[in-house]
């Protein structure tokens, strides 16, 4: 079993400019999966010839021979092959609908939670309950408070449909857990270029260093007090000194201003320093001069948390906040440490909930609001890094631990396996579960996108039929094609008519007949490009080629 990879360049590329989790993860998931998948056709649905070039040129630089099929958004039945639908994004809904129209069983679709926290996450969650998601659908959650939350969130709602409109609870998808990968090896120490990277960057040879990568803002990723109170303490514990290195890009100059005057006040005994994220070789150098990670994430955007496995790839002890994914991840006490945190009771965030559904406070806004009332145990914190600072040994064996723990679980070599068992199973329930809410008419698949000249059947005088009667008219000549096919003003339909022979045949008929009904003319041609040709003979009316009219008495 297979999967088509939904492919667009921002979903699957890092911009330095604006550097995104879920871009990171993509960029990862697609190298992982074009090195381990081990298909024979590696399958993309892309919206444009130059998105699919793209994935092509991706897959074929790690496989030059590979062969790469692309289907078009519009041609979904082709996703028949290889059986499911791959997207890095939790809407099921708007591909259930669109599947709709070719079967539903035709194959699978299979998303991805990264946030779950903003208006179009939470939306494109909620309409798997409304939308046609079937049994042989699933939604990854990459950890299992990401997946509590999921049913969190749609418990409530699939009660609320079961009591409006009577019966029992929709049918959900499936909720499997499948953690981000990464790359181990790109992550592998490097003796040598510890040395260089800490000569490059100033360290003291002396210092420990503690290294946070990751968004540097403290309303949408980690509220940096903690981290610079705890150091400050462990520092004072130990009396080494500590170099902090925050890896990253700030959103404004009011949070620039906010981490550098903050470190200065919280931690005025620790160097704090500043790389630029978009500077990846940088972030090379800081991922080898440091001695520990440090992730105190409070923040409900986050869900799963790549940075710590990555950490944990490059051989550093992890402190973090036992908070989303971060629990599934760094093992307490063998890894590293988790750190308590601490978040008010279901019930005294309703007023936030309130302002962000009534758009009085943005997304950003509303997370930060809720990330104020999250608290990570500050001198939890402090005694876990002063434990690492002050004994190398410790750190090593944290280290080597959660770098063997990187390569047998996060690596996409024993990721990417899981995807394409997950496929598989999901084709096996697809042969052999109750489809939910059959069609009971396929033209009409997308309930919420319907096809304009059904929708809009009451416009015109009349509409095409197979009697309809169509007449030559002056200009339906082969020159006459021509000319309209060169002209500007038919720009719009030119990649939706069939082939030009077809119409050059109709329009080589109709010279010899004078008239004839639209089914004599479609019957000419293959039957898979007979609702093809009927539709351009309208097109080929609108450009005064050919005439028609409805059938006598019609």
């Amino acid at each position: 079993m297979s999967a088509a990879i939904w492919y667009r360049t921002d979903a699957y590329a890092l911009d330095p400019a604006k550097p995104m989790g879920r871009q990171s993860a993509g960029a990862s998931f697609l190298r992982g999966w074009i090195r381990y998948a081990g298909l024979s056709t590696w399958h993309c649905l892309a919206p444009n010839a130059a998105q699919a070039r793209s994935f092509a040129a991706a897959v074929q630089s790690c496989r030059p021979e590979a062969a790469v099929d692309w289907v078009p958004p519009d041609r979904p039945a082709a996703l028949a092959e290889p059986g499911c639908l791959f997207f890095p994004a939790p809407g099921l809904g708007a591909f259930a609908w669109q599947r709709r129209a070719v079967g539903q069983r035709a194959f699978s679709l299979c998303g991805i939670t990264h946030t779950i926290a903003s208006e179009r996450a939470m939306d494109e969650i909620a309409e798997s309950l409304t939308a046609p998601v079937q049994p042989w659908d699933a939604l990854i959650c990459t950890s299992g408070p990401v997946r509590a939350a999921v049913e969190a969130f749609l418990g409530p709602q699939a009660e609320h449909l079961a009591t409006r409109f009577g019966g029992r609870p929709p049918t959900l998808p499936r909720f499997p857990v499948i953690p981000l990968g990464v790359d181990t090896d790109a992550f592998t120490p490097d003796p040598a270029r510890r040395v260089v990277a800490r000569a490059r960057l100033g360290i003291a040879p002396d210092a420990v260093v503690a290294l946070f990568v990751g968004r540097l803002s403290f309303h949408a990723k980690a509220h940096p007090f903690p981290m610079y109170a705890a150091l400050e303490e462990a520092t004072r514990q130990t009396r080494i000194p500590v170099h902090l290195i925050q890896y990253g890009r700030f959103p404004n100059d009011f949070i620039a201003n906010a981490f550098t005057e903050g470190a200065a006040r919280w931690c005025p005994s620790v160097k704090a320093s500043v790389l630029d994220g978009q500077d990846f070789a940088l972030g090379e150098d800081a991922w080898a001069a440091a001695d520990l990670f440090v992730s105190l994430s409070d923040n409900i955007q986050e869900s799963f948390g790549l940075t710590p496995v990555e950490a944990m790839a490059a051989g550093l002890p992890c402190v973090v906040s036992d908070w989303d994914g971060y629990k599934d991840t760094v093992r307490d006490g063998v890894d590293g440490f988790r750190v308590p945190t601490v978040a008010p009771p279901r019930g005294l965030g309703t007023d936030l909930a309130l302002r962000f559904a009534a758009e009085v406070d943005t997304y950003d806004r509303y997370i930060g609001r809720a990330g104020a009332f999250t608290a990570v145990d500050v001198p939890a914190t402090a005694a876990a890094l002063a434990r690492l600072i002050a004994d190398p040994d410790l750190r090593a064996r944290m280290g080597a631990a959660g770098r063997r723990r990187a390569q047998e679980t996060f690596d996409w070599r024993v990721i990417i396996p899981q995807y394409l068992s997950l496929f598989a199973e999901l084709g096996e329930i697809r042969r052999t579960a109750s489809e939910i809410a059959p069609p009971a008419d396929p033209v009409h698949g997308n309930l919420s996108r319907p096809d304009p000249f059904g929708m809009f059947a009451a416009y015109p005088t009349h509409a095409l039929g197979l009697g309809t009667v169509v007449t030559a008219r002056p200009a339906g000549t082969p020159e006459g094609l021509a000319r309209v096919l060169a002209d500007p003003l038919a720009t719009l339909a030119l990649d939706l008519l069939p082939p030009r022979d077809d119409l050059l045949l109709v329009l080589a008929l109709l010279g010899t007949m004078g008239r004839a009904t639209v089914g004599d003319l479609v019957m000419r041609v293959p039957e898979a490009r007979r609702p093809l040709l009927a539709r351009a003979l309208v097109f080929l009316a609108k450009f005064d080629l050919l005439a028609l009219a409805p059938p006598p008495g019609g």
